[in-house]
């Protein structure tokens, strides 16, 4: 057995892979429309995974976005959260924070923070290796809503 790929359901295609790709740093490796079943679905791999993604060795990230569904995706308990290994964790919730995502979770201890994507998916950040020196803003910085 191989473990494949994670899939979410998103309702703004575009504004999801700004979030994901832009922001969070993940590459696009795999698109396909499906004219008859008016859908979308859109491959995405870690930026350290997209070599082995073209070989379909990774593990990826499949969004799927319905064109014409108007449901609420609300997740519920039984859904936890991705998880990335980040090269600076503070960094990238720098970038992710002046990108307007709400960091939900601060990196306080320098290892771990959580944030969100559009669709409220919850994302866990954590640092390689050993955990950062912690440091201003994030020491002080509270939790905001959940994750």
């Amino acid at each position: 057995m191989r473990y494949l790929h994670t899939m979410i359901r998103v309702k703004d295609l575009k504004a999801s892979l700004e979030f994901w790709c832009h922001q969070l740093g993940m590459v696009e490796v795999k698109r396909t429309d499906y004219e008859s079943g008016r859908f979308t679905l859109v491959f995405l791999a870690a930026a350290l995974d997209e070599e082995i993604a073209q070989s379909t060795q990774a593990p990826l990230l499949e969004l799927t976005h319905n064109w014409d569904a108007e449901e609420d995706l609300s997740t519920g308990r039984s859904w936890g959260h991705l998880a990335y290994e980040v090269d600076d964790i503070y960094q990238l919730c720098q970038t992710l924070m002046d990108a307007g995502v709400v960091i939900n979770r601060p990196p306080r201890d320098g290892h771990m923070a959580f944030v969100k994507s559009p669709d409220n998916v919850s994302i866990e950040l954590l640092q390689v290796g050993s955990a950062l020196a912690p440091s201003e803003p994030w020491i002080s910085m509270p939790n905001t809503g959940s994750w």
